[in-house]
């Protein structure tokens, strides 16, 4: 490939982590605000929102004209086939946080159920799977990448447990009922945000290997809690 198509790919690939970062950064905003109980750090988050928006657009397009252009094969064709993929990960990662911020602002002006020790470290948990997941992509890694379907394991009995200590407050006291199910929701939204980072290891791992693991890895999970090695 010419130097001038390795440029652009470095280009897209700069843009790319921009809009991770930003994701990350409403994660970190929708969490912040919940510990600290302070909404007006939500704002960041419907800001960053429109902005992660008009990148993923603009990702897509250049995307679809490198093709065009270079008409790549093999792995160059791999990794721009997948960036689509990746920027619609991380775009419903923002989606995600901007979801749950009426939650949160509900949730900070009411009188707190319980210690919020559990949810703050769900976030931790979920912002460690989007990191590792680029730094999976930005090196080339399905080593990597297989590690991250590894974490969603954590995660999902993480947000599992949560679920079930907030069922067992509903069930003592049906006036926390409004407040717990505002805090599901936000744990739910952290665990998703466990499962586009699964999307963006397998795109990862096809985009390196050029094996298709999508379906592959589920169903060893549904097994023993696994993911299944590479085939």
């Amino acid at each position: 490939m010419p130097v001038k198509f390795d440029a652009a790919v470095s280009g897209l690939m700069h843009d790319l982590f921009e809009m991770s970062a930003m994701a990350e950064r409403m994660l970190e905003a929708v969490a912040s605000s919940l510990v600290r109980r302070e909404a007006h750090l939500l704002q960041s988050v419907y800001e960053d929102e429109k902005r992660m928006d008009s990148l993923q657009l603009k990702l897509d397009d250049r995307t679809v004209e490198l093709i065009g252009v270079y008409t790549p094969v093999a792995a160059d064709l791999r990794l721009l086939l997948m960036m689509p993929r990746i920027t619609g990960a991380l775009e419903r990662i923002g989606d995600q946080a901007e979801k749950v911020c009426k939650h949160v602002e509900d949730l900070v002006v009411a009188e707190p159920l319980k210690p919020l020790e559990d949810l703050p470290k769900l976030a931790q948990l979920s912002r460690d799977m989007l990191r590792a997941c680029l730094r999976a992509f930005a090196e080339r890694s399905s080593d990597q990448a297989m590690a991250v379907l590894r974490m969603d394991v954590e995660v999902d009995a993480f947000r599992n447990s949560i679920i079930d200590e907030l069922i067992a407050c509903m069930e003592r006291d049906n006036r926390q009922v409004c407040r717990a199910l505002h805090l599901m929701t936000v744990a739910r939204a952290f665990e998703r945000v466990g499962d586009q980072a699964v999307d963006i290891a397998e795109a990862t791992i096809y985009a390196v290997t050029g094996k298709d693991i999508r379906h592959l890895h589920l169903e060893r999970a549904q097994r023993n809690g696994a993911p299944a090695p590479l085939p």
